[in-house]
């Protein structure tokens, strides 16, 4: 088979599966109504729970001023600024750690992490729906990578007794998972850590600035101690409405990704100015009436979608999914609903399982009650005309 043959194959494929993606051109900058492609529509899609992604542009030119564009090299090069010093200091102090280390990405710190912790001969052992960085991380770790079934903690308990392990046992696991959005009992994963001496790594990319009475994520919703949750990773591009990541966790813990976590060592460090930028954030992420507004606007939209049997999954987050089964049937109700005017994706295989395509909402702080009210109306007309749309009652899996 030639290269061309295989694209064109591999391409063909995507799109007689109804598994093409595509690129939607943003006009407006990130927000709760966006221009997209023209359309003015009300995003149900994006990550920026607090709304927080259309603030802090003043205190971004303010940065940029003082330190103009690039950071120019590596953070050990030449690349660390005492802006990325003073965010780490912050992150630290909220997740209550006493230390943090910034990455670029989420996904370069899942991957950073769990390939310089975990090594061959070693186990990694994380949740069956775990985000696609957290695996590749245990992929390029090249120790043997197990998986349990999702939020079953009697089956992560069989495999850790298993006497098969010749080396350390990494367990890594999401903390509200992105395409379910139900929360991971952490404190049950930390407590299997405890007793089997493994070391627990939670992803909470989806939490931190979401969870906890602070916005300090999972381990103050759940009170644990730093101990119980040693290895801690969180992102600035969700709640904190920004861009970069971190790990937080003990003085040796950073100082052991510092020497050994390659995607940190090996890529130039993020602008200085936008990690400047983010303490404004993080400041306005302890403002606790963002998260009031949140909550309410997810009680609004899952009292509405019960009282009309929409085929809710067991969220109480921000990530709320209607499960519809087909591909095409999803991609189907995300197109109708762009003619309402709202942007909701259709979220399908290899994301998720085969036969659980869904329609991913996703809520907002900056969502008001007529934007809720106005998704809940269009979702009711949409399922009242087409009688194959599954309903609460129905199980598509």
């Amino acid at each position: 088979m030639s290269w061309q043959h295989r694209l064109h194959s591999k391409l063909q494929q995507r799109r007689d599966q109804h598994l093409w993606r595509q690129r939607s051109v943003l006009n407006s900058p990130q927000d709760a109504h966006v221009d997209c492609n023209g359309e003015t529509l009300v995003n149900f899609c994006s990550n920026d729970y607090l709304g927080l992604a259309a603030s802090g542009g003043e205190d971004l030119a303010t940065a940029a001023r003082r330190w103009q564009f690039g950071s120019g090299a590596s953070h050990l090069v030449c690349g660390h600024s005492r802006a990325h010093h003073a965010l780490e200091d912050a992150l630290a102090e909220l997740t209550g750690y006493p230390r943090a280390l910034l990455f670029s990405t989420g996904y370069m710190a899942n991957i950073g992490a769990i390939s310089a912790l975990a090594q061959r001969g070693d186990r990694v052992i994380q949740d069956k729906l775990n985000h696609a960085s957290l695996l590749d991380g245990a992929i390029l770790s090249r120790a043997d990578l197990q998986r349990f079934r999702h939020a079953d903690y009697e089956h992560l308990a069989d495999l850790l007794n298993k006497d098969d392990a010749r080396g350390e046992t990494l367990v890594v696991s999401d903390s509200l998972f992105s395409m379910d959005g139900d929360l991971g009992d952490v404190p049950q994963l930390s407590r299997l850590c405890e007793q089997t001496g493994s070391l627990l790594m939670i992803d909470d990319a989806h939490g931190f600035g979401v969870l906890g009475e602070n916005g300090g994520g999972v381990r103050e919703h759940f009170g644990l101690t730093t101990q119980q949750l040693p290895v801690y990773v969180g992102t600035l591009g969700k709640a904190l409405g920004g861009y970069g990541a971190f790990v937080a966790g003990s003085n040796d813990l950073i100082d052991y990704l510092i020497q050994f976590a390659r995607p940190y060592i090996y890529t130039t460090a993020l602008p200085p100015a936008v990690a400047e930028a983010m303490l404004g954030n993080l400041e306005r992420l302890k403002d606790n009436a963002r998260r009031q507004q949140l909550k309410a606007r997810i009680q609004q939209f899952r009292s509405g979608a019960e009282q009309m049997h929409l085929p809710l999954m067991d969220s109480h987050s921000p990530i709320q999914p209607l499960l519809i089964g087909e591909s095409a049937k999803a991609i189907s109700v995300s197109n109708e609903l762009r003619t309402h005017g709202l942007w909701v994706s259709a979220i399908r295989p290899p994301t998720v399982p085969e036969g659980s395509a869904r329609l991913r909402v996703t809520l907002s702080a900056a969502h008001s009650d007529d934007d809720v009210k106005r998704l809940l109306d269009a979702l009711s007309a949409i399922w009242q005309n087409d009688n194959t749309l599954p309903r609460a009652s129905e199980q598509v899996l």
